[in-house]
C-alpha cells in the first residue's frame, strides 16, 4: 500500500471558519500596527509576533462573548485553540499553507488552484492535498498580502506585476503567478535536505561511490561545474553535495536570485561564506533604466572581489545570471552553479542562448567560446516520474551523465568526453571514457583504479 500524507500537524477539531478566520487577521493587523506604531521597526519578529498573539487571544474572546449574547453556539476549548493558531498562521505564516510546511513529509506543495493541491513527498510519491483557500481571489489576496508582509526584501504581486518569487522564513522558496494564468498557480519549494554530502546521496542511489569519488575530487582540484537537469530533478541538492566538498578554511561566496543553498546557515561546515541575493526593483524607473531598490546579482558579484573570496558560487542560471556564472568561473577557480536542461549537452546550448539573450553584443561564437574555456564539468541530474498501478505517482532521481568540457571541434565550438553515462534502462551513470588529464584527480582523491575497472566491466 503506497504512503499517504500524515495527518497535518495542528490541533484542528472539525471544519476551521475560514472567513471568519481572515477577518480576525485583518483586525488583528490593524490592532497590531496601532499597537506598534513607530517601534514596530525596532521590535524583533519574535516580539511582533507575541504581542499578536495577546490580541488574537483578545479578538477571541470578544468574539466569544458575542456569540453568547445572541444566542450562537461558542467554540469547544480545542476549537477555539484551532482558530487561535489558524489566525497567527494568517498573520505571521502561511495561512492553510502553513501545516503544509510544517509536515516533514512534505518535500514540494504544487497549487494549480485553491482547491488542486498536489504534495510531493520526500519519498518521492506524489498525494493530493487539501484545499488552500475558499476561492481562487481568496488565494490571490492571500499571495498579495504574503508578499508585501515581507520584511526582508519584499516583492511586489499585481497584475502589472503578475510573477512572484519570495523566500519564506526557514528556507523554503515559493514562485507564484496569476492574471496571466488560468487559476493562481504556486509551488513551494521546502529543501528537507539542507545539509548534504554525496556519500549521502550514493546511500539514496543517486550516484555510484566512483562518481562520488570523481566529482569530489573535481570539487577540491577547483573545476568549475555545472548541474544541469529538469525542474525539480534535485539540482540545489546536488550542488549543496559537491559544496560540502569544498575545504573548510576555503572563504565562500554564494549570489542567488532567492536563498536556497544556505551555505550561511551551516557554519561548522563552513565558517566563512558571505551570501548576496538580488533584489528585485519597485516603482518607477530612474533615469537610468532601473527601478528603485534593484540589486543585481552582477553588482553583489563586483562588490565581493573586495571580500577575499576563496570561490563565488552563483546558484541558478536562467537568463542573465548567465554573466554572472561567467565572471565568477573566468576570475577564479572552483565556481558551481546550475541551470535546466534535458541534458548535460543540452546544458551548454541553454547558456549559450542565456548568454546571447543577456548581452546584445554577444554573438553565438564568443559565447560557446566563454562557455567551452569557463566550464570544466556537467553534471545531468535525471528525473523519472513512474506511474503506479493505483493511478499514483512517484519521482526517481539520480545522475545520469558526467562530461568534461573543453573548447576545440571547429562545427561546434566546443568538445566533450562522457566520463559517466548511464546506459538505456538503468538507473546508474557507469564509467565511461576518461580524459587522460583528469587521471591527475587520483590525487585528490579520486577512485582511478576502481573507474578503470567500471570502464572495463561497462565495455
Amino acid at each position: 500500500m503506497l504512503p499517504v500524507a500524515r495527518a497535518l500537524p495542528r490541533p484542528f477539531a472539525g471544519d476551521v471558519d475560514w472567513a471568519l478566520v481572515a477577518s480576525l487577521r485583518g483586525q488583528a493587523s490593524d490592532r497590531l500596527s496601532a499597537a506598534m506604531g513607530s517601534e514596530r521597526a525596532h521590535t524583533t519578529t519574535a516580539q511582533q509576533r507575541a504581542r499578536g498573539r495577546v490580541i488574537i487571544g483578545e479578538l477571541l474572546e470578544t468574539e466569544a462573548a458575542e456569540r453568547i449574547d445572541a444566542g450562537v453556539p461558542t467554540w469547544s476549548a480545542a476549537e477555539q485553540e484551532a482558530l487561535a493558531v489558524a489566525v497567527d498562521d494568517a498573520l505571521f505564516g502561511l495561512g492553510r499553507l502553513q501545516p503544509l510546511v510544517d509536515d516533514d513529509r512534505v518535500e514540494n506543495v504544487i497549487i494549480t488552484g485553491h482547491d488542486q493541491v498536489t504534495l510531493e513527498l520526500t519519498d518521492g510519491h506524489l498525494v493530493p492535498g487539501p484545499a488552500v483557500a475558499d476561492s481562487d481571489q481568496e488565494l490571490i489576496d492571500f499571495l498579495v498580502f504574503l508578499a508585501s508582509r515581507s520584511e526582508v526584501n519584499a516583492r511586489p504581486f499585481s497584475e502589472a506585476q503578475p510573477r512572484l518569487h519570495l523566500r519564506l522564513d526557514g528556507g523554503a522558496r515559493l514562485a507564484a503567478a496569476a492574471w496571466v494564468t488560468p487559476r493562481p498557480s504556486v509551488v513551494i519549494r521546502r529543501h528537507r535536505l539542507r545539509q548534504v554530502t554525496l556519500v549521502d546521496l550514493v546511500d539514496l542511489g543517486t550516484l555510484s561511490q566512483v562518481a562520488a569519488s570523481f566529482l569530489s575530487a573535481a570539487v577540491k582540484s577547483r573545476k568549475s561545474i555545472v548541474v544541469a537537469g529538469a525542474q525539480g530533478a534535485g539540482k540545489t541538492t546536488m550542488v549543496r553535495a559537491l559544496c560540502a566538498e569544498i575545504p573548510k578554511h576555503e572563504a565562500i561566496g554564494t549570489f542567488e536570485t532567492e536563498y536556497e543553498l544556505h551555505l550561511h546557515e551551516l557554519p561548522e561546515q563552513h565558517p566563512i561564506v558571505f551570501a548576496w541575493e538580488a533584489r528585485p526593483g519597485s516603482g518607477e524607473r530612474g533615469p537610468d533604466g532601473r527601478q528603485a531598490g534593484e540589486f543585481t546579482l552582477s553588482e553583489a558579484l563586483f562588490d565581493s572581489f573586495r571580500f577575499n573570496l576563496s570561490r563565488q558560487i552563483v546558484g541558478e542560471v536562467r537568463g542573465h545570471e548567465i554573466l554572472a556564472m561567467l565572471k565568477a568561473m573566468e576570475s577564479g577557480a572552483g565556481s558551481i552553479s546550475t541551470t535546466h536542461a534535458a541534458s548535460a549537452e543540452g546544458a551548454i546550448g541553454k547558456l549559450v542562448t542565456c548568454a546571447m539573450e543577456a548581452g546584445p553584443h554577444v554573438t553565438h561564437d564568443y559565447a560557446i567560446r566563454a562557455i567551452a574555456s569557463a566550464i570544466d564539468i556537467v553534471v545531468f541530474v535525471h528525473l523519472d516520474t513512474a506511474p503506479h498501478r493505483d493511478g499514483t505517482w512517484q519521482r526517481n532521481r539520480w545522475v545520469g551523465e558526467v562530461i568534461t568540457v573543453t573548447g576545440g571541434e571547429r562545427e561546434k565550438g566546443y568538445a566533450l568526453q562522457h566520463v559517466f553515462r548511464t546506459a538505456p534502462g538503468e538507473r546508474v551513470a557507469t564509467p565511461h571514457v576518461l580524459d587522460d588529464s583528469y587521471r591527475d584527480l587520483a590525487r585528490y582523491g579520486f577512485d582511478l583504479d576502481g573507474y578503470l575497472r567500471g570502464g572495463q566491466a561497462a565495455s
